[in-house]
């Protein structure tokens, strides 16, 4: 069982990859921080300091600019997330989250499937204001109770 998010972002694809990869600039519209740049075999730890959290991803794959894959979750619930990013000219690209992992016997599958949707889309919202308008503080918007 899948959960697929697609957006277009008026960027270049290079952007929208360094967005993600480089520690500097994940902060202005996810995590608060990344402990260090995102390459494949990494385990690259993650911060929420609105939430007072923290989160573990290991980097399976990273294809420059086009593609990025990592494994998150606790070990009898780990999903795999690929993030591929298709440019369509030299301005703009569709960036594709593809969630892989839900338990389709999970009573709460359709709730998780649903929170999950709801962060991937608010996430990609904060990205494009990030990168097509320089909005930097969107993320803290999310209340979670």
């Amino acid at each position: 069982m899948n959960n697929l998010t697609k957006f277009k972002i008026e960027k270049p694809a290079k952007e929208v990859f360094e967005a993600f990869v480089d520690p500097l600039k994940i902060g202005n519209f996810w995590f608060s921080s990344s402990s260090e740049r995102w390459e494949q075999g990494k385990t690259i730890t993650l911060k929420y300091d609105l939430y007072d959290a923290t989160a573990e991803i290991h980097v399976t794959e990273v294809e420059v600019d086009k593609k990025i894959v990592f494994k998150w979750g606790p070990p009898e619930e780990e999903h795999v997330v690929a993030i591929t990013l298709t440019e369509l000219d030299h301005s703009s690209t569709i960036i594709e989250v593809n969630e892989e992992g839900f338990n389709e016997n999970d009573e709460e599958l359709i709730s998780k499937l649903v929170d999950n949707k709801e962060g991937w889309v608010f996430m990609l919202t904060c990205l494009k204001g990030y990168l097509e308008f320089g909005v930097r503080n969107l993320r803290g918007g999310l209340i979670k109770e």
